[in-house]
This record gives structure tokens, sequence and C-alpha cells, in this order.
């Protein structure tokens, strides 16, 4: 997507839900990247007390609120700018027909809309605030609170999907994050393995659940079948299907889905992918015209992608590999010629204003993929923050190898124990051994919610 809500309609719609409170000009002053290995930032200092702030004064728990913040956004505010269903910040606080967390926020806070948009600390607010309301809607009292187990079905109120399976698909994740932890942005939560007290959420069939007709539904085999309302694309086509468009969504997976699935979007695309390991959700049938690319969407297919244009820790080496792979099988089907010319992003196609894949995108790497390249350069993680050092060895005395200018996609071969090192209001003695920069980082500027990141091994 790339940009904001693509479809002149929801305009007056949008207009209405937030009873003219949104008049959002300008955007958010970006956040101070802070300096590598210094003692902390102002502005991810305040993250972090924002959060104990919030949790505090409306009696959630901090980790349900980091979780969900995380989910949503990777704890980034996007400069006040709006998703595709126009959420802002952070928290994701939402104008649209059917999702009024943001008017719902400034009632309960009585903070004005552009705060709550634009600054990031009143977004965290305004939707703990939500989040206590719809807990007392549940019952949910005293020493429950503490549960962190007990708040699934809050959660999953504050999505507003569509559906109870996308409710139930965008409260795992939530989970999810929770039983891992958080470690970005100078916030970090420990991981804490919950079983969740699903509700009647236990009833639901997952989303992915395959039966014999989402089975028979999808073109690309593996692709969980969740269908688009009817309203948001039309079937058949009017020309020959020559181009495969790349999308980035500017939401969350289970939030696009969910938008697709909402007959007042009046958008949708024919396959949505997961950043975390790649899942592939088709919504409208190849066969089917959705309505992602203007004037090109008769002789075009749509692949969206999580996460935002800004933000590279979206664009995971599972997201890349799973997308090739779906873009090849495509292509191999309808003779499409694997190439640049017949592979392109919303970007570029004529008569679009959207932005999206956005620099962040390795074009290299995934036209590799796409090409079956057996051996194309492999990244596992991303780093965020600039002017990050890559040292000799996992000490802080050690020479410099290399700065990294901006957000990198690396490859970490294995890590150890080192210095410890206090930078973004947290401390850890984990370093990361760069396979490309030959040298360490601290996993602090990992964009990865563990201390210790996961699979990868400890260096001899």
């Amino acid at each position: 997507m790339g940009k904001t809500a693509r479809v002149p309609r929801m305009t007056a719609l949008l207009a209405a839900a937030a009873a003219g409170a949104i008049a959002l000009s300008g955007a958010l002053p970006g956040n101070a990247t802070p300096a590598p290995e210094a003692t902390g930032s102002a502005v991810p200092g305040d993250l972090a007390k924002a959060f104990e702030t919030a949790a505090t004064t409306y009696d959630v728990p901090r980790e349900v609120l980091v979780g969900v913040g995380y989910a949503e956004s990777h704890l980034d505010g996007h400069n006040g700018q709006p998703s595709q269903s126009n959420g802002y910040g952070l928290m994701h606080l939402v104008s649209n027909p059917l999702n009024p967390t943001m008017s719902e926020a400034a009632k309960l806070t009585g903070l004005p809309v552009e705060k709550l948009a634009k600054d990031s600390a009143a977004n965290i607010t305004g939707a703990a605030a939500v989040l206590d309301s719809y807990a007392d809607q549940a019952g949910l009292s005293g020493e429950a609170r503490k549960d962190l187990a007990k708040w699934y079905p809050v959660i999953a109120k504050y999505s507003h999907s569509a559906d109870a399976p996308t409710g139930r698909l965008y409260t795992d994740e939530v989970y999810r994050i929770i039983g891992a932890g958080v470690g970005a942005a100078g916030v970090r939560t420990e991981p804490k393995r919950v079983t969740p007290d699903r509700g009647a959420y236990a009833k639901v069939a997952p989303l992915g659940t395959r039966t014999p007709a989402s089975i028979q539904a999808v073109d690309y085999p593996g692709a969980i079948w969740n269908a688009a309302s009817t309203a948001n694309y039309r079937a058949g086509r009017s020309a020959a299907i020559s181009t495969i468009v790349i999308h980035v969504t500017q939401g969350s997976y289970a939030g696009t889905i969910s938008w697709f699935k909402n007959p007042e979007s009046q958008v949708s695309a024919h396959y949505v992918i997961r950043s975390s390991d790649g899942q592939v959700t088709q919504m409208v049938a190849e066969k089917d015209t959705a309505w992602h690319v203007r004037s090109a969407n008769p002789y075009t297919i749509g692949l969206e992608h999580e996460g935002f244009v800004s933000q590279p820790s979206w664009f995971t080496d599972a997201m890349y590999r799973s997308s090739a792979a779906v873009t090849r099988n495509i292509a191999d089907r309808r003779g499409i010629p694997k190439d640049r010319a017949h592979i392109r992003g919303h970007n570029e196609i004529p008569g679009n204003d959207h932005t999206d894949p956005g620099p962040h995108w390795n074009w290299t790497y995934y036209m590799q993929l796409v090409n079956g390249n057996p051996n194309p350069p492999t990244y596992n993680f991303t780093t965020y923050g600039s002017g990050v050092r890559v040292r000799s060895d996992a000490k802080l005395s050690a020479s410099i190898v290399t700065t990294l200018p901006g957000p990198t996609q690396v490859f970490v071969t294995c890590q150890k124990q080192g210095d410890m090192v206090t930078a973004e209001g947290t401390s850890n003695n984990w370093w990361s051994k760069l396979r490309d920069q030959g040298g360490y980082m601290t996993n602090i500027y990992i964009d990865h919610p563990a201390a210790q990141l996961p699979g990868v091994p400890i260096c001899p």
C-alpha cells in the first residue's frame, strides 16, 4: 500500500467516524536516534516511562500494552502517518466506521485527537484507557486484572477484527510476543509463557485451518484461503494477467486481512504475507480483479507484505523467501517473465501515488530468490538505529571495524556474552558476530525482542 487508504469513498465515512476531530497536518518529529552504546535516549526513555505510567494509571498489565504495541507497529509511531485503515501511532488508535478506538480514547482521556495521533506517550495512554474500558465491560477486575491469561477477549475486542478467526489471529500474535518478550525502542519486557484463557475464542478455528473447500480455492499451494469481502473486488478479468505487483501493507498482517474483509474499505489484494514467518493468506482468486493499483487492476496480481515502508525490520528473510516462492509460482503458471519489467513495485505502476515497497525493499535479493538462485545472500536479522558500531570483539574497548549508517540486513553467525552495554533504556551483555561485517555488535541494536537471539549458536 505504502501511503494511506486508497479509496476516495472512505473519506466521508472516516470524517464522520472521527466526528470532525482528525485534522492531522504535518508529521510527528522523527524519534531521535540514540548514539550507539550510549547510556540512553530521552525519546526511548520516555516511551518506557509512558508504558509504565499508562499501565499503572489504567490497571492494564504492561506486558499487554507492550505486546499490542509491538504487534501493531514494532513500537514505532511512524511520524503520525496513518495506516491503511486510518490508524495512528504505535498503539494504532483507529478511526474508521468499524473501529472507534481513536474516538473512544479521546473521550476517555480528554486528550485531543491530534495529540493522540502524533504524540507517542499520549497514544499509549489512549490505548490503555480503551483497554481498561473493555476490561471493565468484560467484568475483569481485582486480582484477575493481573492475570495475563484473562486479557485475551479484551485484546481481541481492541483489534475490532472483521470476524472471529481474524480476531484470534491478532490476539494469538500478541500472546506470542508476550511469550517471547520485547526489547525495542528502549522498551523491554521479559519473556512470559502464558496459556491464554480464550473464552469464546477457544471454539473459533484458527485462521489457516484447512478444509476441502479452502484447499480447492487457493491458487498457490500452501496458502490459507480467507476471502475478501465481495464488495472489495470485481469478479472476472477484462485483460490478460501480465504483471505482479509488490505492496507493503502499512499495517499489521491481521489488521490488513480484517481491512480487506471490511466491505467499507473498497480495497483488496490477492495475497497477504506475514513478516515473522512468511505465512501466506490468499484473499482474492487470481481469476478475479483485486482493487490495489487503480487502472492497472485488470492485468495485475497484488502481493501485500506486512509492515511499513519506513521500517525495514518488517522485511524478514522468511518474508522475502515466502513471497518470492509465491511470485515464482504465479510467473511459472502464467508464463510471466521473471524480470523487473513484469514484477514491479506499487510505486512503479503508472497512475499511482504510493511509495511502497520503498527504499528498504531489497529488490536485488528478491529477484535472485524469484529466479531460483541457489546461493543468494541470506540475512536472518535486521539492525536499527544509525551509527551503530561493529567491533573486533564483544568488548567496548575493542577496535571499531565498521559503522552501520542505518537499518541494515545482517547475517548473525553466532553470539556470545561480552561487555554489558546500556542503551535505549536497557542493558544487555549479548553480542552478535556479523558474517559480512567481520565483527561484533551489541544485540541491543538487533531488531528482535529477545536479549539472546533464538536459533543462533553460541560462538566457540
